[in-house]
């Protein structure tokens, strides 16, 4: 009876036990892995399965997650370190890693913590390649050196299934002493850039200066020459002009020749010009030498009157 009793008692508490039993077994038996992440499966406390995203099942109280890892990009920074150069200068640099798992299964089993084992990585390999490298070089190639250091982290990344993508240089600070160094060094720069300016400048100038001269002396000279020509070209036409009006008083004056008149005139004339040029002589010498028949002025004087007569009876 008591038996009976008992089960009567507890008729509707079995069937609730059982059913929270039944929704803590299927909730222990499902999962749901989200989008860009993987979860690690253990099985009795060994590797069994990884199950990415989506509904997955597990074998209640046997299989457990072990793992939940992130597949997206990461971003980590890298901390301030010292790093000695090629030519012996001490720097402080740090960094930004970005970088992504591959194999979560090699993440997870293949090194204890994957993003400080990533991390201290860079940090050897940065010291290395900032080694390798001038002062001046790192801040002339950080690209080159960027690419290096990711290179290098990927070669020895693989086994824990990890991806570099991206490494960045944020900050290359040298000591102050060699701060000052360089700023003096850029000051000499920008004068040296300013004054080898001002020489140019100064060079072009004094070009210019003489093109413009030897400009200036060509137009003169062409002027000088456009005028000389000019000159001479109206000296030809002036003496063309006047052997056209000599010949052409030669022409007349033969016409004339031809007949009475005409030799009267050309007797007189030639007789007028006998007795100046005569006169003329007279006039610059003391001594004046004549003909045998005109020996003194008043012969002269006769033949000229003779002349004059005998052009008067002719005519």
């Amino acid at each position: 009876m008591e038996i009976v009793e008992f089960l009567l008692n507890n008729l509707f508490t079995v069937p609730v036990a059982l059913l929270v039993f039944a929704l803590i077994l299927l909730k222990s038996s499902i999962i749901f892995v989200p989008q860009n992440r993987a979860f690690m499966i253990e099985r009795f406390g060994k590797y069994r399965a990884t199950k990415e995203a989506g509904l997955n099942f597990l074998l209640p109280f046997i299989d457990r997650v072990a793992a939940d890892r992130s597949l997206k990009e990461q971003a980590v920074d890298v901390p301030q370190q010292g790093a000695i150069t090629k030519d012996n200068i001490s720097l402080h640099v740090d960094g930004v890693l970005y970088f992504r798992v591959l194999d979560p299964y090699k993440a997870t089993y293949g090194v204890d913590d994957y993003v400080f084992a990533v991390t201290q990585l860079s940090q050897t390999t940065m010291r290395s390649e900032l080694g390798k490298m001038e002062l001046d070089k790192t801040f002339e190639e950080r690209d080159a050196l960027n690419t290096n250091i990711v290179t290098s982290i990927n070669e020895a990344a693989g086994p824990w299934g990890i991806q570099v993508l991206r490494y960045e240089i944020k900050d290359i600070i040298p000591p102050q002493s060699v701060m000052e160094a360089m700023e003096a060094q850029m000051k000499a720069e920008r004068v040296k850039r300013a004054q080898i300016l001002e020489s140019e400048g100064d060079r072009q100038a004094a070009i210019n200066r003489a093109e413009g001269q030897k400009q200036a002396i060509v137009l003169a000279a062409e002027a000088d020459k456009a005028e000389k020509v000019l000159h001479a070209e109206g000296e030809a036409k002036a003496i063309i002009a006047v052997a056209d009006a000599q010949a052409q008083a030669l022409k007349t004056v033969g016409e004339q020749a031809n007949t009475e008149e005409g030799q009267k005139a050309i007797q007189l004339d030639l007789a007028t010009k006998a007795i100046e040029a005569k006169h003329a002589i007279a006039k610059e010498s003391s001594m004046v030498i004549l003909p045998d028949n005109a020996t003194d002025a008043s012969s002269l004087v006769a033949q000229a009157t003779s002349i004059i007569n005998q052009i008067n009876k002719s005519s």
